[in-house]
């Protein structure tokens, strides 16, 4: 039930940035290249918006298999050695998360301590950044999620985007439909 609220809360959110950036972009170029002006603060805040973007969509992407990754040897692997090879990189993407982690939060302390903010925003600049620590715990709650399903025999690794068989299949259905089209256009001049 809880991880069914995060998948939800983390979609919205998801989409909320992508919304928000693009509407800031737009209202800047507008302004720019219409107005010949601009607002000030908008760079900023796309920047900062961008990041949450990021961060959110990592462990969005590990969530749904979005990921690139080079797995050729590891798909060679019979299947019990590919478990054992998913819960080692699980194990070291759990070590980068709490490098990034602890980095974060000493960063965000000393950014809560000096009290700078924003340089075109009234806001403290540590709650901007916020999201470094808040993506890197939703990356361990999706690694901690595969791990889990490695264990309990419901996956076999890291389900990455395969590009290549993607690819393949695109080109397969390109050749289907220029096929289709031919033979139409054959049909529709022989009856010529």
């Amino acid at each position: 039930m809880l991880l069914r609220f995060i998948h939800k809360l983390e979609e919205n959110i998801v989409a909320f940035l992508l919304v928000a950036i693009t509407l800031m972009v737009f209202m800047e170029v507008v302004m720019r290249f219409v107005f010949n002006s601009g607002v000030t603060w908008i760079q900023e805040a796309t920047l900062y918006t961008s990041a949450w973007f990021v961060l959110f969509g990592a462990s969005y992407g590990v969530r749904i298999g979005a990921h690139i990754g080079v797995d050729v040897l590891v798909k060679l692997l019979p299947d019990p050695l590919r478990r054992v090879a998913g819960l080692i990189a699980i194990a070291l993407c759990f070590v980068y998360c709490a490098l990034f982690l602890l980095g974060s939060w000493d960063y965000l302390e000393l950014m809560y301590m000096i009290g700078i903010e924003m340089e075109d925003l009234p806001i403290p600049k540590w709650m901007a950044l916020m999201i470094m620590p808040i993506g890197f715990v939703l990356l361990v709650i999706r690694f901690a999620e595969l791990g889990w399903g490695i264990l309990t025999g419901q996956k076999d690794g890291f389900h990455l985007a395969d590009e290549g068989k993607e690819s393949m299949h695109l080109a397969e259905e390109l050749a289907k439909e220029n096929a289709n089209k031919d033979s139409s256009a054959n049909n529709t001049g022989a009856s010529k």
